[in-house]
This record gives C-alpha cells, sequence and structure tokens, in this order.
C-alpha cells in the first residue's frame, strides 16, 4: 500500500472521529436512541464506510446510540430527506449541500466539516475519441444528477473550456442518468 493512501486514510479516520464528536456531544442522549447517517455506496464516500466497518463511529458516539445506515444515489435524494427528516447526518458533496442551505435559508442544514476531496472524475471508454475537451462537441455525457456534485463539475469544465450544454445553446449533451445506469 503506498505511503500517501495510508496518510490519506489516517486523515479520513481522523476527520470522522471529529464529526462524530460533534454529533456526539450535541445530541440529547436521553431523547435520541439512534442516528441516522446517509451517504453514497461508493469509492468517493470511504469515510462512512471505513468508519462504519471499522467502528468508528461507534466508539465516537458511545453504543447507547445505535446507527442506521441510508444508502442513496446522490446528493439532491440526500437533501431532500434531510428536509423530510428522514435522516439526521450526512455526506454529500458541496452542490447539492449549498443547494440546500439556500433553498431552506441556513435552517434545515448545517454544515459540520469536509470529509473527503476529489470525488468527481470524468471517465470515458478508451475507443471513444474523447482525449481532450475539443473532443466533447455534439458528445453524449452522463452526469448522475442535475445539480449533485459531478454535475456541477461537468458544467463548470464544459463552461471554463468554451462549451454548452444544448439546454444552454451548445452542442453537449448533457444526460443526467443514475449511477446504476451510467
Amino acid at each position: 500500500m503506498k505511503i500517501s493512501i495510508v496518510i490519506t486514510l489516517g486523515i479520513v479516520a481522523v476527520i470522522a472521529i471529529s464529526v462524530i464528536a460533534i454529533l456526539g456531544s450535541s445530541l440529547d442522549q436521553s431523547s435520541q436512541s439512534k442516528i441516522r447517517v446517509a451517504f453514497f455506496p461508493s469509492i468517493s464516500h470511504a469515510v462512512p464506510i471505513v468508519g462504519l466497518e471499522n467502528g468508528i463511529f461507534e466508539n465516537g458516539i458511545g453504543e447507547q446510540i445505535q446507527i442506521e445506515t441510508k444508502l442513496f444515489d446522490s446528493g439532491p435524494q440526500v437533501i431532500e430527506s434531510i428536509f423530510a427528516r428522514s435522516i439526521d447526518v450526512a455526506y454529500v458533496g458541496p452542490g447539492p449541500t449549498i443547494n440546500g442551505f439556500l433553498k431552506s435559508h441556513g435552517k434545515d442544514i448545517r454544515i459540520l466539516a469536509g470529509a473527503a476531496s476529489g470525488g468527481a472524475s470524468f471517465i470515458v471508454q478508451p475507443d471513444s475519441g474523447l482525449e481532450s475537451i475539443e473532443n466533447f462537441d455534439g458528445k453524449r455525457i452522463a452526469s448522475p444528477q442535475i445539480s449533485n456534485s459531478q454535475d456541477v463539475s461537468l458544467r463548470y469544465y464544459l463552461a471554463s473550456n468554451n462549451l454548452k450544454p444544448v439546454e444552454k445553446g451548445g452542442t453537449v449533451f448533457v444526460l443526467n442518468i443514475s449511477n446504476p445506469d451510467i
């Protein structure tokens, strides 16, 4: 295992413990018997996956509070679940977080800490012909959902390179397709 991976996992563990410590101290433990944690089943959500698998969260909040996990496919779904009060804590990207914060005027969302970075990557099939941004003109590009981190990153990348999606008068077809179907 590369040293950078070990260091990254160590930092992730420290951040996870810090977030859980904050949560644990803010809960009214007499009235709260469980905490509902939302995340995605993907490598960009290694923090909750590793934290849950290795018992880091349980150690941080104690045995008296049960951790209930809820899996999601996209950030906007998570934000809607926060608004519906069906989850308590979420690991979600910056795009949906900011949108949710603004939509609720800061009343329904509290940003505790950053837990990871680098979760948005563009991948292409080897024979796609997309070796550079110039080749994106007229192509179809999939993104998991409108306004999630990958969608925001994609649209920013296109705009930074003087390209627009079709709905904005451009030539790039941005298809919002759920993660499992991409």
